[in-house]
Parts: C-alpha cells; structure tokens; sequence
C-alpha cells in the first residue's frame, strides 16, 4: 500500500478539505517514498490569443477529487504501487517568461533529483520547455511523446523566441529531446504555409496529423508511439487542445475536428512499457469551460499518467 494517497471519500466527503488532485496529501516538503508529484504551474504569458490558462491547475484539481484510486480499464489499484502527492505550484513571474523558466526549473530539481515523477498542470505550453530543461539536467536528452493539435515548433512569434508555439524548437536547439525517440500526434487546423508543418520533421520529429490517426487507427497509433520511443527516459506532453472543442472548449487556441475524450484516454492507456519520468497537461483555460467539460477531461488524463506510473512500479515488483 503506497505511503502517500488520496483521502478516502466514504470517511470524508469529497467537498471537504483543501483541493489537491485527487484528494492527495499537500506536501512542500519532500519525503522519502514518494513516487510521482503533482504540480501546478500557474502560467500563461506564453499565449498569443485568450489568455487565462494560469487558473487551469486550480480548476483540474477541483474536478480531480471526483476520480477514484481503482482504475477499471487498466484493472489496477493505482495506491497499491504507487505513493504521491500534490506538491503545489512552482513559482511563477506574470509577463516574465525566461525568469518564470528559470524558477521553474529550480522547482523542479529536487523532485527530480529524488527520482520523483512530476506531473505538471499548467498554464500554457511554453512551460514544457522549463520542464525539459529539469528533466534533462538529470536524465540527459529524452524521448517525447507530444499529443496536440499544433506542433509547437514556431521559430518565433512577433519577433519572440519564447511563448507556447516554439517549445519544441528551442528544446531541440538546445538539446535537451532525443529526436530520434520523438512524436508528436493530433496535428491539424489551417497553417500560413506548406513549411509551418514540415519546420516539425526537418527538426527530426516524427509528425502525424489527426487525419493520420483516423487513417491508420488508435491500436496502431500506440504501436508506432511505443516502437519511436523504444527504451529510455522519455516525457509525455499533452496539449488539451488536442481533443476536438465539443469535449475541451476551454482552452486558449481551439482547432475543430480533433480527438474524443474516450479516444484520447484511449490513447494515453496504450503507452504502458515507456520509461516515463515526467508529464504534462497543458492550456486548460477555465473561463471558456462550460460545466467543468474541459477540466473534467484534463483530470481523467492526468489520472491515466499516474496510472502509467502505477503499472510501471507493478511490473517492476514482479520482476
């Protein structure tokens, strides 16, 4: 039984208590026998139409105390593996991007260093550049799986090298992503140019576009995931409008024609076996949700990444 997990519901109603994900324990400070933590990075200077993603963290977790610790698709009982907890959220400077980086950053390292897994809710998706830079000071160069409806891959916008569409540039200019393990799912929507989309693959990612997905299928979508990969530190970042806006209308650059929230899951279970040692949801932006739709996906992702984490302490026990 894990050390660290959720309150349980049938002793204290979900309602009560300070809202953490998942009802976990709220932990500054670091212990030993933690497994993964959750973090919010409550940012959203990086964004270049509706801003507001920096209350995202806020509104997953208070969907999240809904979600229970048995999860029935994957058939385990994620706290029987794992312990975690829900670390808060890492400093963050308003209009300040590479300041917000570098405090980031620092945040991060310890968990890090303690061969804890962070699980970043953000905020907009120039964070996962800041999260690279933790993961790979301590990992090296890892593998990416990216699933969104942009690729993120922009050398600059208004002049600009840092925002929410050129992480992934800079993190390949800088090194930190082994572009051979890396693959980005879920593109689409209109471009300015042929170039917008092939600027991607001429960086060394792999690309395929929701209408790749739909041709090729789910099962075979996670095998070609799984074989890029391969062994190896890798990352997950999921952009949450990588789902069509019918089932995420909360977030700041929508593009119709995208992914259900079952196939999404779908997709996220598949990728037990990768050696995941960081996650993020990103651009999750509470003033367009309605009804909580948007926050109550982005919660059950995050739900399928813990359980990655679970499934991958199980296999290890029984080795």
């Amino acid at each position: 039984m894990g050390k660290f997990q959720p309150r349980d519901s049938f002793e204290s109603p979900r309602f009560c208590g300070v809202r953490t994900f998942m009802r976990l324990p709220y932990a500054e400070e670091l212990e030993d026998g933690i497994d993964f933590a959750v973090v919010g990075a409550p940012f959203d200077t990086g964004q270049s139409f509706r801003t507001g993603a920096r209350f995202g963290p806020e509104a997953i977790r208070d969907f999240s105390i809904l979600l229970r610790p048995y999860n029935v698709e994957q058939d385990i009982n994620i706290f029987d593996h794992v312990s975690g907890v829900d670390h808060g959220d890492l400093t963050v400077i308003p209009g300040y991007i590479r300041e917000t980086y570098d405090k980031m950053v620092e945040g991060l390292t310890p968990l890090l260093e303690r061969g804890i897994v962070p699980i970043v809710l953000g905020g907009d998706h120039s964070i996962t550049l800041a999260e690279l830079r933790a993961v790979a000071r301590r990992y090296g160069p890892v593998g990416l799986v990216h699933f969104d409806s942009h690729s993120d891959t922009w050398d600059a916008y208004f002049g600009q090298k840092y925002n929410h569409g050129t992480p992934f540039r800079r993190a390949v200019e800088e090194g930190l992503l082994d572009v051979d393990r890396a693959i980005q799912v879920g593109i689409r929507g209109p471009l300015y140019d042929p170039e917008d989309l092939e600027a991607a693959r001429r960086l060394g990612l792999t690309v395929y576009t929701t209408s790749d997905l739909r041709r090729i299928g789910i099962p075979e979508m996670i095998k070609i995931i799984r074989d890029r990969v391969g062994r190896g530190p890798a990352f997950l970042s999921f952009d949450i409008d990588f789902l069509d806006p019918v089932y995420a209308p909360g977030t700041g650059t929508p593009e119709v024609g995208g992914v259900t929230t079952a196939e999404a899951l779908e997709l996220v279970r598949g990728l037990t076996g990768i050696e995941f040692v960081g996650f993020d949801l990103v651009e999750v932006l509470p003033a367009f949700d309605h009804g909580q739709i948007t926050a109550a996906a982005a919660a059950n992702v995050v739900y399928e990444f813990i359980t990655l984490i679970a499934l991958a302490s199980a296999r290890r026990g029984e080795a």
